[in-house]
């Protein structure tokens, strides 16, 4: 694993597509229980380095009902994104995660890690390539449909400030998801 992350942090495959110089930002263990699985870093984590040190990062923090001290020990939560370094920035937000890290990385991550009990799914792009056919075009369906994936996959929409809008019209979300989340969380850590 040691080396593995070591040859990650090292990527530099989509070097000539991004906006600053590449800074993969992972963290994982052998022994990772839970494993979240994100988009790709935003701006300022990837200046802090830090994966989800921003707003989404509390939010998400809060949803699990974790510390920071569990959260970034990677014997309990490995933190992959989808893409490993902040894309740039679009119209309407940050660019998609680039494409050539979920396949290049996540196999050989997953397979390192043998004590795995949940992967958290967060945003539309993680939802699609693990959850397949059995994915809906629509996140709002995949999270409402959360029993159909579990015990391994549990899809959540991104704990960004942006989805609160969608949290305010989806209520059931804090009300039904969150807890569930939270149970399963407190048994596996």
């Amino acid at each position: 694993m040691k080396k593995l992350l070591e040859n990650i942090k090292s990527c530099r495959v989509c070097e000539s597509y991004l906006p600053f110089l590449p800074r993969p930002i992972v963290q994982a263990s052998a022994t990772s229980k839970i494993v979240i699985i994100g988009q790709a870093p935003g701006r300022k984590v990837q200046e802090s380095g830090i994966p989800w040190d921003d707003q989404s990062g509390k939010e998400l923090r809060r949803w699990l009902q974790v510390t920071d001290e569990q959260f970034y020990n990677p014997k309990l939560f490995a933190l992959i994104p989808m893409g490993f370094c902040f894309p740039g920035s679009g119209k309407s937000g940050d660019l998609p995660p680039r494409p050539e890290c979920a396949p290049l990385w996540h196999p050989q991550l997953l397979q390192e890690m043998k004590e795995v009990k949940l992967i958290i799914l967060i945003g539309q792009y993680a939802q699609k390539r693990y959850l397949k056919e059995q994915s809906s075009v629509r996140i709002t369906d995949n999270i409402k449909n959360y029993h159909q994936f579990l015990p391994l996959y549990l899809p959540l929409v991104h704990p960004s400030p942006r989805n609160k809008i969608w949290q305010k019209n989806n209520p059931w979300f804090e009300e039904e998801v969150i807890p569930v989340l939270r149970n399963i969380v407190k048994e596996v850590i």
